[in-house]
């Protein structure tokens, strides 16, 4: 591969991975009210089914969803900013490893991990510091979590996954 060809191929994994985190943010930030709380809906995760066509994709989700928090307009802080961006990076990293022996169980790590990690702090994050925190609250928060990405996930990220792998959008980076 010559230097032009390896020069096009940077730049496209750097724009494609702009267009999406830029997109993350654009689907979680006008939706904040969902998108953050213990119940979490937010709409933008159904990209992280995105990792189960290329590990070049991590990049972009992970980017958006530390924008995304960043820039949250109730911000629940550096806990939540660090801790889910390493959970959607440490998912998208599985996913892609999964979704190689079958690539619609790539949707199982942004469950789990988001479901644990999110789930596992966010009670720490909400609480009334004088009521505390109970490892029920956590285990409660945990399946809250996991429950609604698996919602959105079934609902929206198994049909975006049959869209991709039919106009093989997943084999371009």
């Amino acid at each position: 591969m010559d230097t032009r060809s390896k020069n096009r191929k940077r730049i496209l994994f750097v724009v494609i991975n702009g267009i999406i985190a830029a997109l993350y943010v654009v689907l979680t930030l006008p939706f904040a009210q969902f998108a953050y709380g213990p119940l979490q809906v937010r709409l933008a995760e159904v990209m992280s089914v995105l990792p189960a066509f290329s590990v070049g994709f991590v990049p972009g989700v992970t980017l958006g969803c530390f924008l995304a928090n960043l820039f949250n307009p109730g911000n629940l802080g550096p806990i939540d900013i660090i801790f889910g961006t390493l959970a959607t990076l440490i998912a998208g990293f599985l996913s892609y490893v999964i979704a190689k022996k079958k690539r619609f169980l790539g949707i199982i790590p942004p469950i789990l991990v988001n479901g644990i990690i999110v789930g596992g702090y966010m009670p720490f994050l909400l609480a009334d510091a004088a009521s505390g925190v109970t490892a029920y609250m956590v285990v409660i928060s945990m399946l809250e979590v996991a429950a609604s990405e698996a919602a959105l996930l079934i609902v929206l990220g198994l049909p975006l996954m049959l869209v991709i792998s039919k106009l093989r959008l997943g084999d371009k980076i």
